[in-house]
């Protein structure tokens, strides 16, 4: 058999074809590496912008709660933990990765939740002066009568009957930094629907030395998405004003006029659906306040 041999000429355009194809491959995968490098750059973009929307939110609401005042000492001391709460988030936020979604998640609904926690101060605050200012005027103008003619003393009469109003209005039980958070099988909070096995409401009853004591039972009734009521394991019927209503779940704690927190649970409902989910807080003659919770 006659041997082939390749002459230099002839080993030329193979290493020169291979060359191109290697050349082709290297100039594909940069081109494929880029472009993975710009969608993950680009991704990682968003979430910081995100992240600092988020900071610059909760700066402004650091602001917001520096202005508020009030001359009631114990609204000065919820307001300062408010304060110190909203700065360690804001740290928090802030040493945390933007490609971290389920802390941001997380940090967003708790802006959230202070958000109508200060709403909550500011209707206080704002009750708080207008009743001063009116028990004020009233009682300037209940000595100033005292000591005039019998009409007179049927005016001052009249003035304490509805300074007595605003005492009774006063005495009220009030709740505030109402949420509701859904747990998974593991009793860990959760936002996704198909992993919810119960759902659990958490309040404070308000100080308010002008209430009455004793036993105080809470409602809290839940409604899915679509509006419709969720019946749990507790339901029970009370009367709300009068009127007959259904709870989805209920708890008694004693009120001795100090603030109580307290955890409301609701289980028993077999499935739950993507969505928004509301809850409002009742005892038999107030609303104590309402929050939502999303579902995905």
């Amino acid at each position: 058999m006659e041997e082939m041999n390749f002459t230099p000429e002839s080993k030329e355009p193979m290493l020169k074809k291979t060359m191109y194809v290697m050349i082709a491959v290297a100039v594909a995968l940069a081109v494929a590496l880029a472009y993975i490098w710009y969608q993950k750059s680009s991704l990682v973009n968003e979430l910081n912008i995100e992240k600092d929307a988020l900071t610059e939110q909760m700066i402004a609401l650091q602001n917001d709660y520096a202005a508020l005042s009030s001359d009631n000492e114990m609204i000065n001391a919820q307001l300062d933990s408010s304060r110190e709460e909203v700065s360690q988030l804001i740290e928090r936020i802030k040493h945390t990765e933007a490609t971290n979604r389920a802390m941001i998640r997380k940090y967003e609904q708790e802006l959230g939740t202070l958000r109508s926690i200060m709403r909550n101060y500011i209707v206080q605050i704002d009750s708080l002066n207008t009743l001063n200012h009116q028990l004020t005027a009233d009682a300037a103008a209940a000595r100033k009568e005292a000591a005039e003619t019998r009409r007179q003393s049927e005016e001052l009469s009249k003035a304490v009957e509805s300074l007595s109003d605003q005492v009774a209005a006063g005495s009220v039980l009030k709740g505030r930094a109402i949420r509701m958070d859904a747990y998974n099988a593991s009793d860990k909070v959760t936002d996704r629907s198909s992993r919810v096995v119960r759902l659990m409401t958490t309040l404070s009853l308000v100080e308010n030395e002008l209430a009455p004591k004793g036993p105080v039972r809470v409602y809290i009734r839940v409604k899915d998405p679509d509006g419709i009521l969720l019946t749990g394991d507790d339901q029970r019927p009370f009367n709300f004003n009068g009127e007959p209503m259904i709870s989805s779940a209920s708890r008694e704690v004693d009120y001795q006029g100090k603030e109580v927190e307290m955890s409301i649970y609701l289980n028993g409902i077999s499935d739950y659906v993507k969505g928004i989910y509301t809850v409002e807080a009742y005892t038999e003659n107030n609303l104590l306040g309402s929050a939502e919770l999303m579902l995905r």
